[in-house]
């Protein structure tokens, strides 16, 4: 063992998962191990945003182009509403970010620049701030009109 972090990340991982199995805890990178640990929780939460983003640049869509509502985007809102609720039930620590306002503002913004971009409407066209509760949003019966 003594492969490097910066070498190769999954050797090192591998090596470093056997180092703490066998209980050599002096021998184990401390640093580069607390780093991994917190970008799980970063990934989690990256992946989150990005699930959020696509269920609300649909509901936009399905609010401002009523006449071109399909079941694909219906399977889609209702896709990413069961992928946010099984991440909620992963790790119920996640439903923090919705009441952080720079977070949904950032998921927001991203919502609406993929509803504009979709629907070839002006990204004025869409509110700027989120016009939904947040219950509406994951509820699997909520669609704007």
């Amino acid at each position: 063992m003594g492969t490097t972090y910066e070498t190769d990340v999954v050797a090192w991982a591998s090596e470093q998962a056997a180092l703490l199995r066998a209980g050599k805890l002096s021998a184990i990178d401390v640093q580069h191990i607390a780093e991994e640990i917190e970008d799980v929780g970063k990934g989690e939460q990256r992946e989150l945003a990005s699930r959020m983003s696509v269920l609300l640049a649909h509901l936009l869509k399905w609010q401002f182009q009523p006449s071109r509502r399909s079941k694909n985007w219906q399977f889609t809102i209702r896709t990413q509403r069961k992928e946010v609720a099984y991440f909620l039930n992963e790790a119920p620590s996640l439903r923090g970010k919705f009441g952080d306002a720079a977070w949904l503002d950032i998921v927001w913004s991203k919502a609406r620049s993929v509803a504009s971009n979709e629907t070839g409407l002006d990204l004025d066209v869409f509110p700027e701030v989120l016009p939904w509760a947040m219950d509406d949003v994951l509820s699997q019966e909520f669609l704007p009109e």
